[in-house]
């Protein structure tokens, strides 16, 4: 390797390594955000929040990587060039596709890395993600026994108290209500104190109640009445009532149930899905095309109707009885409701699978576009910071934020384009927000080697005193 590459890489990976952690952790929060009112409250523990986290990181590493690539190009190149070392090392007569080149031999692999990545190892990190927030969504909020309020998070129990201690241990005023039976608000249980706490590693939860009584109505089952057959009061000095927390528990799903999802799979279980839709779509299609044909009848060039199917002549009606016509009338009736009826679920069936088909599309190109990105990005950064001359995290940041959110509004109106449109080319609109990029880095490349003044502010002041200059010389003609 000579010294010029490793001074170019030395220049670029430095950025890159720096930008790409902060990428991800943006992304990170805008996802972690996404679901935070599900997150609140569960109680779900140090090692699964992180396990969630870390799931998420992998899941957003492809479409990370494009944007701390066109960072670090903006960075590196931009500190290159406002230290005068591109000048330098173009003087000596290196162009400078050559000084791009081992930047982007590494972007290169960087992609390549990014497409196995997307292919191999996205799927089963969201197979265990979404599996994870499933299990976080379905577990019940931490237990939170509020003064003045009726709590119903412990099955079959309803829970009043108007005070309690700051440790949340000690209660006062305490009234129970036991739903156990279902049988409506016939045991209720009050005491002037208690004390709540948990035990076998939080599995149960025990609560002592002191100086209260239980009052418990016993219905007459028998004559299957409402009134109830007799009262049961019992006083106690101490109590004790145990419950069982395993609701509060975070269960864990079978991944297998969600292995369906378009994004669980590979590229080629993708490929095998995409072609299933259209084989069965297609065969719907044929099948409604031969079912109309039993119910209809043909036209040759001179209108003669030719039956395909033994049916009533209709001129025959005319002969026959007013009993038999309602009788052929309200078979037709019907037959024409199912045939309605048939066309129509028939219909929402390959409009299910064509939809099917355009998402499983998406998703299959996404794993590509998202790898050509890179190098799109690239080509666009590190011309854009040789131009710009600019180093540090202020102009390039701009910059960056800048195309990276028109290419974010352009990939979304294309991929809302494919999802809502019947019969359109998923392919072509998937890989427009690319072919847009391509054009766009080749001109900033072209610019570069040119040694182009375009964001020089003091070019532009130039033109400017030049104009100025020239409609003073008019006003004084």
């Amino acid at each position: 390797m000579k010294k010029l590459d490793k001074l170019i890489l030395g220049a670029y990976l430095g950025p890159f390594l720096v930008s790409l952690p902060v990428v991800i952790f943006i992304f990170l929060v805008q996802t972690i955000l996404k679901y935070i009112d599900e997150l609140v409250g569960k109680d779900i523990g140090f090692l699964a929040f992180a396990k969630l986290c870390l799931y998420f990181s992998m899941n957003l590493f492809p479409v990370c990587l494009p944007l701390a690539v066109l960072l670090g190009s903006l960075i590196a190149f931009g500190n290159m060039g406002e230290h005068n070392e591109l000048t330098a090392i173009k003087s000596s007569g290196i162009s400078l596709v050559r000084i791009l080149r081992p930047a982007f031999l590494v972007v290169f692999a960087l992609s390549v890395f990014s497409f196995w990545f997307s292919d191999v190892m996205v799927p089963k990190v969201n197979l265990k993600a979404y599996s994870l927030l499933y299990d976080i969504r379905r577990k019940k909020p931490s237990l939170d026994i509020r003064e003045g309020v009726f709590y119903n998070g412990l099955p079959g129990y309803i829970i009043k108290i108007s005070d309690k201690s700051a440790d949340g241990k000690y209660l006062k005023d305490i009234m129970i209500y036991n739903h156990t039976q279902n049988h409506g608000n016939t045991e209720v249980t009050v005491a002037d104190s208690g004390m709540m706490y948990t035990f076998m590693n939080e599995q149960y939860m025990a609560l002592e109640l002191f100086h209260g009584a239980n009052y418990v109505e016993y219905l007459d089952e028998s004559s299957n009445t409402l009134y109830p057959k007799r009262f049961v009061k019992t006083k106690f000095d101490k109590s004790k009532i145990v419950f069982s927390l395993a609701s509060f528990a975070l269960k864990k799903t079978e991944e297998g149930l969600f292995k369906g999802n378009r994004q669980m799979k590979s590229l080629q279980e993708l490929s095998y899905d995409i072609d299933s839709f259209a084989v069965v779509s297609d065969s719907l299609k044929s099948n409604v095309e031969g079912f109309s044909k039993l119910y209809t009848y043909q036209y040759d060039s001179l209108k003669t109707p030719i039956v395909l199917k033994d049916t009533v002549r209709l001129d025959s009606l005319y002969a026959s009885s007013e009993k038999n016509k309602e009788v052929v009338l309200a078979k037709a009736v019907n037959t024409a409701r199912s045939i309605k009826s048939y066309f129509k679920n028939t219909n929402e069936k390959i409009e299910s699978l064509e939809k099917d088909k355009r998402y499983f599309s998406i998703s299959y190109h996404q794993k590509y576009t998202n790898a050509t990105v890179c190098l799109l990005f690239f080509l666009i950064g590190a011309p854009l910071g040789a131009i710009i001359k600019k180093g540090g995290l202020g102009v390039p940041m701009i910059v960056c934020i800048s195309f990276f959110v028109v290419y974010y509004v352009i990939n979304m109106v294309c991929e809302k384009y494919a999802k809502d449109t019947i019969g359109v080319n998923v392919a072509m609109v998937m890989w427009t927000p690319s072919m847009i990029l391509l054009p766009i880095g080749m001109f900033f490349l072209r610019q570069a080697r040119n040694d182009s003044r375009v964001f020089d502010p003091d070019l532009y002041k130039i033109y400017f005193d030049r104009v100025r200059t020239y409609f003073n010389k008019t006003q004084k003609a």
